[in-house]
């Protein structure tokens, strides 16, 4: 006896929206510098947000801390933190220098 097989259509389905942040730094303490920082929030965010393909996992940001080195920088490690328990899929940042000056840490 013959049988007959169903396949159900592809259509309408999708892969999940990767899930992006992104991470701004600034080295120095000073009023152009925070509107420097303010600035790179704000285009990163509206950029996340704008991508349907993209859900919204936050901005990072470290204010007035060198990228020399990993401590003292607590939005970079709570982004590490986000990326190791699989919460985050893509990160964001301006520069390669904005993330990390210490190529050790940026191969982390």
């Amino acid at each position: 006896m013959k049988s007959v097989k169903r396949i159900d259509a592809l259509v309408g389905r999708t892969e999940p929206s990767k899930r992006v942040a992104a991470y701004c730094r600034v080295s120095k303490d000073s009023e152009r510098l925070k509107n420097s920082l303010a600035n790179q929030v704000s285009y990163f965010s509206a950029l996340i947000q704008k991508n349907p393909d993209w859900e919204y996992a936050g901005v990072y940001a470290d204010e007035g801390i060198s990228g020399m080195r990993t401590s003292g920088r607590d939005g970079f490690n709570r982004l590490l933190g986000d990326c190791e328990r699989g919460l985050i899929d893509i990160v964001l940042a301006k520069s390669i220098s904005r993330f990390a000056r210490n190529t050790v840490d940026l191969l982390k």
